[in-house]
């Protein structure tokens, strides 16, 4: 059985439909939850709506107990009625934001036949179509993807797969690109940016250089299933359709991993609903995040073990000629938040801080951050930022 490779490529953005985009972002959502687990030390970052999009692409082709488990996990088919529409809407939606730009590419070996209603569905749901590459030589297959990733992220993942990462024996690469650049609707005066201690997960400290601002913001105070107490502040981009939420505990020692555990769609919905608008200062670190995963072990635990298996992966909705497994999920991404906004790949995170008789909201201690595009609710970016890097 030959395997399919399936990639997932990000770079910093800024950035009927609302029930597929609930279960797409659900799903990303615990994808996210399963790839922090036993990471309560350090960074993780993810785009839930990129590993979503490229999974619905091989959801398309899967057929059997292959289609049922990928349906169960993800809690849609977008073989159902009217759903291949949704997804077209839907990334049109995004698409046509200032700032984003998302492509998908499927990259199919030259000699191979791919079934014509899964040609078609690519082209209706993803605006997609495949592209033969040969890779009985995969150094220039390689050189192929990373060119059109390079393409689709305005540079910012230049080499996304190294030498020897695919083999003469790979016969289909998904990809999805997501690139996004924004910028605060509301600068943060790089004057006021201070050296300052962050308190890192592991216990350390370190220096980083904290921005400031003082303005409107909303904000809101919220309790866990669990009982834990947490606050939210709404950091938004040019614009006003998307936007950064950034989520910390009260308590300094609690684990962000109590916060991730409790999202959902809704949670996010409840939070919005609930913000109010209020004047505060908010710090946050100047950092950027590097982050290459691989999500086999995750989406494993998550009852996908099966398309990952040579004797029982059925994709025969893809081809006919040759058995199919999927041997990798990968996902790099790479973000950067200073005074100006956010860019790159992956997800960002915004501090408030106040001063005097405005209440001071200090994010020098780990946090959860999530850039949401708010007419949709697509979560494009999330992380856990626990330290930065040096």
């Amino acid at each position: 059985m030959l395997c399919v490779y399936i990639f997932l490529v990000l770079a910093l953005s800024r950035v009927g439909l609302s029930s597929l985009q609930d279960k797409q972002t659900d799903f990303g959502l615990k994808v996210f939850y399963q790839l922090a687990q036993g990471s309560t030390d350090k960074n993780v970052v993810l785009s839930p709506y990129g590993v979503a999009s490229v999974l619905a692409m091989a959801q398309l082709g899967a057929n059997g107990n292959t289609s049922k488990a990928l349906t169960t996990a993800m809690g849609f088919s977008l073989r159902e009625r009217g759903m291949l529409r949704q997804q077209w809407l839907l990334q049109q939606g995004l698409s046509t934001e200032e700032g984003v730009e998302i492509a998908n590419g499927v990259m199919v070996e030259r000699k191979m036949n791919l079934e014509k209603r899964y040609h078609r569905n690519l082209a209706k749901a993803f605006k997609t179509h495949p592209h033969q590459v040969d890779f009985t030589k995969p150094d220039q297959a390689i050189s192929v993807i990373n060119a059109w990733v390079s393409d689709h992220t305005a540079g910012l993942i230049p080499e996304f797969l190294q030498s020897g990462s695919l083999t003469d024996q790979t016969r289909l690469v998904l990809l999805n690109a997501l690139h996004f650049q924004g910028l605060w609707k509301i600068p943060f005066d790089p004057k006021l940016t201070q050296e300052r201690m962050f308190h890192c997960a592991n216990g350390s400290t370190v220096p980083v250089h904290m921005m400031r601002i003082t303005n409107r913001f909303n904000y809101g105070e919220f309790v866990t299933a669990d009982g834990v107490d947490y606050d939210v502040i709404e950091v938004p981009y040019e614009g006003d359709l998307l936007s950064m939420l950034l989520v910390s505990p009260f308590e300094p020692e609690v684990p962000l991993s109590k916060l991730s555990a409790d999202l959902s769609s809704q949670k996010i919905r409840q939070w919005r609903t609930e913000l109010r608008n209020v004047k505060r200062q908010l710090a946050l670190p100047r950092f950027t995040l590097d982050s290459e995963v691989n999500l086999k072990t995750a989406l494993v635990n998550m009852g996908l073990g099966d398309i990952f298996n040579p004797a029982s992966a059925d994709f025969t909705r893809i081809t006919l000629d040759q058995r199919l497994c999927v041997s990798k999920v990968l996902q790099k991404l790479k973000i950067e938040v200073n005074e100006e906004g956010t860019k790159g790949a992956a997800s960002t995170a915004a501090v408030m801080f106040s001063r005097m008789a405005v209440e001071e909201i200090v994010l020098d201690r780990p946090f959860l951050f999530l850039i949401q595009h708010k007419l949709t609710g697509a979560v494009l970016f999330m992380g856990h930022f626990n330290q930065p890097q040096q």
